[in-house]
């Protein structure tokens, strides 16, 4: 009786946990391994790996692998500088600091699709944009970023949008350093280079680890931007793995071979969050 009550509090949500996630993997497993056409879900057969197997050699894989490591690589590295620098600016007390850190924060509660509207509309806009008008004010040529430079674009997106979340980590990881140290090493004669050196980022890495994993994970199903802007295009200029699942699947009607490409993009997942989650476990064991 002791062990069963505990076992029928967890029922619910253990439950709840296997239809949300257990369910959809063994629907995404089964469809990945039959011919399942959209257009004539009477018709289907077993396929064995001809689905992984067409997803893999598809010509646009590559360009969306490689263009997949760009995104994360970039978002995460532009994140994490400019997180950490802002952090230790407004570290510090000034005036006017909570209401700085609610508007720094802010843009991580805009959801993606407004996200890349405004983007695509207010600011990278060949026309009417902010940017296009900064160009002409100087006497340049406007650039329309999003045909010209589409994964850039796509980039700078979505760096706006998580940078918030990485400053916001930061900011609270300096807040538990310790003070006392921090005057010790001031009364020492410690520059502000050396501080940073020797305090600020050993006190950090951690938090880095952690916004690392976080968004290495998150960034791997970037979506809503490319399907707003870019189209996954110009030809397959901007297309990532997500991107090329949604192709699969909609455009194509080929639910066989996107069930294939989402289980590559969750083995994907898993091995990037299985080792950054040793990488984490190494930074809080030092």
């Amino acid at each position: 009786m002791n062990r069963l009550l505990p076992r029928l509090l967890l029922a619910p949500a253990v439950t709840t946990l296997f239809l949300w996630m257990i369910v959809p993997l063994g629907m995404s497993i089964y469809f990945s391994l039959i011919r399942f056409n959209l257009l004539q879900p009477d018709q289907h057969g077993f396929a064995g790996l001809e689905n992984f197997e067409y997803f893999v050699t598809d010509p646009s894989f590559s360009v969306a692998v490689l263009n997949t490591l760009l995104l994360l690589g970039s978002v995460i590295l532009i994140t994490v500088l400019l997180g950490v620098l802002i952090a230790l600016l407004i570290d510090e007390p000034f005036p006017g600091r909570g209401i700085v850190r609610v508007l720094l924060i802010s843009p991580f509660f805009v959801m993606p699709t407004v996200n890349a509207l405004l983007w695509k509309h207010m600011m990278m806009n060949p026309i009417y944009g902010v940017l296009a008008q900064v160009w002409q004010f100087f006497g340049a040529q406007p650039v329309d970023w999003l045909t010209e430079h589409p994964l850039f674009s796509v980039i700078v997106m979505v760096s706006w949008q998580w940078l918030p979340f990485a400053t916001l980590i930061f900011v609270t990881s300096l807040q538990s350093m310790n003070r006392e140290q921090l005057e010790a090493a001031r009364m020492d004669g410690a520059n502000y280079l050396q501080q940073l050196r020797y305090l600020y980022l050993p006190h950090l890495a951690r938090s880095v680890a952690v916004v690392v994993m976080i968004e290495l994970i998150f960034l791997l199903s970037v979506f809503a931007e490319i399907f707003t802007t870019t189209g996954g295009g110009p030809g397959d200029a901007s297309t990532n793995v997500a991107f090329l699942i949604f192709k699969q699947a909609l455009l194509n009607f080929d639910a066989g071979v996107a069930s294939a490409g989402a289980l590559f993009a969750v083995v994907l997942a898993n091995i990037a969050a299985a080792f950054l989650i040793r990488l984490v476990g190494k930074n809080l064991d030092k």
